[in-house]
């Protein structure tokens, strides 16, 4: 009978000491970073929401981050890919898409890396006509191609070393884009105190 006391005292004090270290220290730890601090991020619009979408539907995740590692933990940041991401970077993602491979590079501030829509659009619509050793798959079917001397229509975007061919980006193309130009996780995020004034 005193074993049973024994059994019940320690399955308790096991179960009531693994809630505290594993459930309660750390979500105390996490209330208390960056308390006052309030993301340097804009929630996203209709169309930014819409090209996530895309986003996620075409795998995308798969072969790239969205996530900066500290510099003690990796050479991100001597890539050029900003300041390591903090908690506050992801308020308004949901799912997250931190992605765990590195095929393609880092895209958490590519926003503010690479701020040409021309340039998001032509890469998606043949990789190689911008970097001429990427692997990444090219994305035709989100462009209409037309052939004319002059623009066939507004935001039409000329195929380098084609004087006259043309891509038309789809909505689902111009959605895309719009996506990856508001990922500019590289402003630092500012105290609640000084977002008032």
């Amino acid at each position: 009978m005193n074993k049973a006391y024994i059994f019940v005292l320690g399955g308790t004090s096991t179960i009531t000491l693994s809630i505290f270290l594993f459930i309660l220290v750390p979500r105390l730890q996490v209330s208390e970073i960056n308390k006052d601090a309030v993301s340097a991020q804009s929630p996203y619009t209709e169309n930014e929401l819409k090209g996530r979408k895309t986003y996620i539907d075409n795998g995308c995740l798969y072969c790239h981050s969205q996530q900066v590692r500290d510099p003690v933990a990796g050479a991100d940041k001597a890539f050029g890919w900003g300041r390591a991401s903090l908690p506050s970077d992801y308020i308004y993602d949901k799912p997250h898409l931190l992605g765990t491979m590195r095929t393609g590079p880092d895209l958490s501030n590519i926003g503010s890396r690479q701020p040409s829509r021309d340039w998001h659009h032509l890469h998606f619509y043949n990789p190689r006509l911008l970097v001429s050793w990427s692997i990444m798959p090219g994305f035709p079917f989100f462009y209409e191609v037309a052939t004319s001397s002059e623009s066939p229509k507004p935001g039409a975007i000329r195929i380098p070393g084609k004087t006259d061919q043309w891509i038309i980006p789809s909505e689902e193309a111009e959605n895309l884009v719009s996506y990856l130009m508001s990922l500019k996780r590289d402003r630092d995020p500012v105290k609640a105190s000084e977002a008032t004034k």
